[in-house]
């Protein structure tokens, strides 16, 4: 919208979401939102009187239902249309539930501003607290719930949090940082369903893993095991689905639609791979990207091209990650030292650069960033951090 308005664009917008909250930055929803540090308020990406001096028209809480390519209208749930000649899908993801845990009193998932304040109320009477799922938001939320003095089990199939996501190095850094804060990791353990008793949660059950055991006991439990874009409104529009919606280099997915944030899959030319990017920097990025091209037209669009950038707050200690450091391959430490706690590092794939990622050494990591940009060939005696 921001990018729309100063580019020049004076016709209508129409912002719809599903959320009765005005647009709001998500990831301080697991951290500092979630940790009490901050109020929902302080979330907010503008006050509400700013969308007026944009001349946008808010539609809060009613969720888009179905897409009418041909007419060039959305349905919402109360039965209305919204007319477009443009259209920007950035309906996001939602968090994926565990089998069998609907209706069960004290499980949560954290993906909005609700379900963060839900989850602080109940850590305020310092629960047994078990996160399934050792992602960024069961990483996060166990540094938060220490900040109430749960104690925290954290189950994860990986062998470390993040480790699936950051590489060995990494991961296995801030696995001993939750340890030195009292969290109890469980690894390469899956969770298979849920201890209950009168439609109350007690406890889950687990395939044992290495360690053998097959429950852990919990008053309050948080799945955090990814999230599924939200796409089934639009079934039956005759956009590409597949892993959220399918666009081309331009986030372009037809019809007059583009695509932008958690819900956009796209060919990405610097991995040579189609990627869903789940990050904020992506989806803000992507935003403004999607308004340049919707200006130009589909004509004269461009291919989005970036370097995907995510951050985590955990413990006062901040871990930054450029690139996909995901999958196989090799970390080689470039500066500094992990068991210090403060190092960059690169995955090396196929003798190249794919990812750069670090602690508490943002200034030298940015300067690798380039690397993982040009995909370059791994030559370290060519640095110069």
């Amino acid at each position: 919208m921001e990018t729309l308005r100063r580019s020049g664009y004076d016709g209508p917008l129409t912002l719809i979401g599903d959320e009765p909250h005005p647009p709001y930055d998500r990831p301080p929803v697991s951290k500092q939102l979630l940790s009490g540090e901050w109020e929902a308020e302080r979330l907010l990406l503008r006050p509400a009187e700013e969308y007026t001096e944009l001349d946008v028209r808010l539609r809060l809480g009613v969720p888009a239902r179905a897409l009418d390519t041909g007419a060039h209208r959305v349905r919402l749930a109360d039965g209305t249309e919204v007319p477009y000649d443009s259209l920007v899908v950035a309906t996001g993801a939602r968090a994926r539930s565990l089998p069998g845990t609907a209706g069960v009193s004290g499980v949560h998932v954290l993906r909005t501003v609700d379900d963060a304040l839900a989850l602080r109320t109940a850590l305020a009477d310092r629960p047994r607290l078990v996160i399934v799922g050792g992602g960024f938001v069961g990483a996060e939320a166990a540094s938060a719930a220490r900040s109430f003095d749960c104690e925290v089990t954290l189950i994860t199939t990986g062998e470390a949090p993040l480790s699936d996501v950051v590489g060995p190095v990494l991961a296995d850094a801030l696995a001993e940082v939750h340890r030195e804060h009292g969290v109890r990791l469980v690894t390469g353990t899956r969770v298979t369903g849920l201890l209950t008793e009168d439609g109350r949660v007690t406890g889950v059950r687990t395939d044992g893993g290495p360690a053998g055991g097959t429950s852990v006991p919990a008053d309050v439990v948080l799945v955090g095991i990814g999230a599924l874009p939200n796409t089934e409104w639009l079934a039956g529009s005759g956009l590409p689905l597949g892993d959220g919606v399918e666009c081309d280099s331009r986030l372009y997915a037809g019809h007059d639609v583009w695509a932008a944030g958690d819900v956009a899959s796209w060919p990405d030319a610097v991995s040579g791979t189609r990627l869903r990017i789940e990050h904020r920097t992506n989806a803000a990025e992507q935003g403004r990207a999607v308004a340049a091209n919707i200006l130009a037209g589909p004509g004269a669009a461009a291919d989005f091209r970036t370097v995907p950038y995510v951050w985590s707050d955990q413990y006062g200690l901040r871990l930054q990650v450029f690139g996909l450091a995901r999958g196989a391959g090799e970390t080689q430490v470039v500066d500094g030292d992990p068991a210090q706690r403060k190092f960059t590092a690169v995955r090396v794939r196929d003798g190249r650069v794919v990812a750069a990622l670090g602690m508490g050494m943002f200034r030298q990591l940015r300067t690798l960033r380039e690397l993982v940009a040009e995909r370059a060939p791994w030559q370290p005696e060519s640095l110069t951090c």
